[in-house]
């Protein structure tokens, strides 16, 4: 057989010559299937000539045989179009290419129609299995969409439970956040939290209340705010102002964070020395640069793409399977945007 560079390639023949075996014993060893039915020292000798020869397999030909492409598909609706949650897709292709799969992304820039058609046009072109990834954390039915094709979600839920899912605990990150200021005195502690219409916005409030409650703190409660700077300066600026202000604001992501350190410093007051800030996701473009540099809690995506993925192979490879629902707690990374509270904290809150 002659390559398209004119250059003859080795074949399972020219292996078997050298090994002086035959061609049917050369396609079982280097197939995984010569236990048993080759002797060891026959398959030793096989592989050693494969090695001398150069000797790569036709994949095409061996995913024919075994009725398999080595690919999967994996649809986001905006993660492969943005920099911030692009390590789900990271971790999920690195884990995939660990087991020689090949895996093929589509990004649907968050349109219903678009994704529907992603999802056909992979299974056309018989993918063995398929992803879906979410920018923002959400339901997202998929059972339409993916029919008997196994299938696996990250940053997202299956409200049926029929797909295994990988998301983030952001209960867990609630608390996490809330436990930076309490650990260090804090006992004046406000929430600002995101949109009301978003999943995460319950979770991590939730946290924040439950982590107060545990530790016997009334703090000053949770104030609906939203996901933007405008919406963290518009809200921190009325809680700073106020004469029994917080000491310290959790907040619902790093925007929110930036934008209450901005109202505190237009009010005169100093980060973190009259009044501490928690961000949450650890937005890289943002978080490290900040001056102070936020104290945040990050967001599991390469985690969440490797887990997922990894579930899904194990499910190709026949592994008994259950449609897992995994929460994966994300990290406390600690900046300077958290100090001890000012002398004035008033006792018995």
């Amino acid at each position: 057989m002659v390559g398209r560079d004119g250059v003859r390639k080795v074949t399972s023949q020219d292996v078997a010559r050298r090994a002086g075996v035959s061609r049917a014993a050369v396609s079982l060893v280097l197939n995984g299937r010569g236990s048993g039915n080759i002797a060891p020292e026959k398959q030793e000798l096989i592989r050693a000539a494969a090695r001398e020869l150069g000797y790569v397999p036709n994949a095409a030909a061996v995913n024919l045989r075994v009725q398999r492409t080595r690919t999967i598909g994996l649809v986001t609706d905006t993660i492969a179009t943005t920099a911030f949650g692009g390590a789900v897709v990271a971790g999920a292709m690195e884990r995939a290419g660990q087991d020689g799969y090949l895996t093929m992304v589509v990004d649907t820039e968050d349109d219903p129609d678009a994704e529907a058609r992603a999802f056909e046009a992979l299974q056309h072109r018989q993918v063995d299995g398929l992803m879906f990834a979410a920018q923002s954390l959400r339901e997202h039915p998929v059972d339409h969409l993916v029919g008997a094709t196994p299938a696996v979600l990250a940053n997202c839920v299956d409200p049926g439970g029929h797909h295994g899912a990988w998301f983030p605990d952001e209960v867990a990150g609630g608390r996490l956040a809330t436990r930076a200021v309490l650990e260090r005195g804090h006992r004046d502690i406000a929430c600002l939290t995101g949109a009301a219409q978003t999943m995460a916005t319950g979770l991590r409030a939730r946290g924040f209340e439950l982590e107060l409650a545990d530790a016997g703190v009334t703090g000053c409660g949770t104030h609906p705010c939203g996901w933007e700077i405008r919406d963290g300066h518009r809200v921190a600026t009325a809680l700073l102002s106020r004469p029994d202000r917080p000491t310290a604001l959790v907040c619902a992501n790093d925007r929110v964070a930036i934008g209450a350190v901005l109202a505190a410093t237009a009010l005169g007051l100093s980060v973190p020395q009259d009044v501490s800030v928690v961000g949450y996701d650890d937005d890289e473009n943002a978080a490290p640069a900040m001056v102070p540099a936020l104290t945040t809690v990050g967001l599991p995506h390469r985690e969440m793409g490797e887990q997922a993925m990894g579930a899904l192979l194990a499910q190709l490879a026949g592994e008994p399977h259950q449609p897992a629902q995994v929460a994966i707690p994300g990290p406390l990374i600690q900046r300077d945007s958290v100090a001890a509270p000012p002398a004035r904290v008033r006792p018995g809150r």
